[in-house]
């Protein structure tokens, strides 16, 4: 493995990381700020951080290439709306997996949209999930909270999002798309944060750390490590360790909110990380390992 590959893989993993970690921080400065006001806050800095380091970028971008990223900034706009929403009645570690189902729809949604058939490994990765969720979601009147009907509701925008991103960045600057989408997914936070909700009077110190935090770290840096390490790095070693994300955001939980995990949740884990592996990589580095007379 050369030194710019492991330099890559260690950037998706930090990228993962770094994400896992935001769902338990969230959660708790949901309880002190609003939705759309933590949103907003945390998209403005994102947008500015990224403007200000690649503002050449920026600027040669096309009137066309700035309605993409607008287009692209309202989805990742709504995907995080219904997340956070989610958020605030379900647990980190459930939000978190339940956000990766956006991975095993894509393939439907693009179905649906690009006439691109589904492979079997799309199907059975469907059926492992909906079992997944099933386990972690369903309670014994087979009925489902609020929280995580949100959050299942967020990973169909969060799959539109993929798949307009894949389609435009085709063609467009992936960098400078992305500071557009943040700058586009401010405006709307702001707006609903405006029109809908009312301003904390005072924040507290801990809850301004966190969002802090959240701005600096998941929205801006985590991205920037993302882009450096799938430009060096396959698309299925990729797919495996940014599906980390769900993993650390159960650990990070457990660790530092004490949320419990029991057997039947981590079944449900287990089955959603399978699906999502499944649907991304079809396996295919074990298939390979086999070819080359590996292990």
């Amino acid at each position: 493995m050369s030194k710019n590959t492991l330099w890559g893989r260690l950037a998706l993993l930090a990228a993962a990381m770094i994400w896992g970690s935001s769902f338990f921080i969230l959660k708790d400065a949901l309880g002190d700020m609003p939705v759309f006001l933590i949103l907003a806050v945390r998209f403005s800095v994102g947008f500015a951080l990224l403007a200000a380091l690649f503002r050449r970028r920026l600027l040669r971008m096309k009137k066309e290439a700035v309605l993409h990223g607008v287009v692209c900034g309202v989805l990742l706009f709504t995907a995080y709306a219904f997340q956070t929403f989610g958020l605030r009645e379900t647990t980190p570690g459930k939000n978190a997996f339940l956000t990766t189902v956006y991975c095993v729809l894509v393939p439907f949604i693009g179905w649906m949209l690009f006439r691109t058939k589904p492979s079997r490994w799309n199907w059975l990765s469907a059926l492992v999930c909906v079992i997944g969720i099933g386990l972690v979601s369903l309670n014994e009147s087979l009925t489902m909270n609020r929280g995580d009907a949100l959050t299942l509701i967020c990973g169909v925008f969060y799959a539109l999002h993929v798949l307009a991103v894949g389609r435009y960045t085709r063609t467009e600057d992936a960098i400078a798309l992305t500071i557009v989408q943040f700058g586009a997914s401010a405006v709307c936070n702001w707006t609903l944060s405006l029109l809908t909700e009312t301003m904390p009077s005072s924040v507290p110190s801990g809850a301004l750390l966190d969002l802090c935090y959240l701005a600096v770290f998941p929205t801006s840096i985590a991205m920037l490590l993302q882009s450096v390490g799938q430009s060096v790095t396959p698309a299925a070693p990729a797919a495996i360790l940014l599906s980390l994300e769900s993993v650390f955001g159960v650990l990070f939980s457990v660790l530092f909110a004490g949320e419990l995990v029991t057997p039947r949740l981590l079944c449900g884990f287990a089955l959603i990380f399978l699906a999502v592996i499944a649907s991304e990589t079809h396996f295919s580095f074990l298939f390979r390992h086999r070819k080359d007379g590996l292990p």
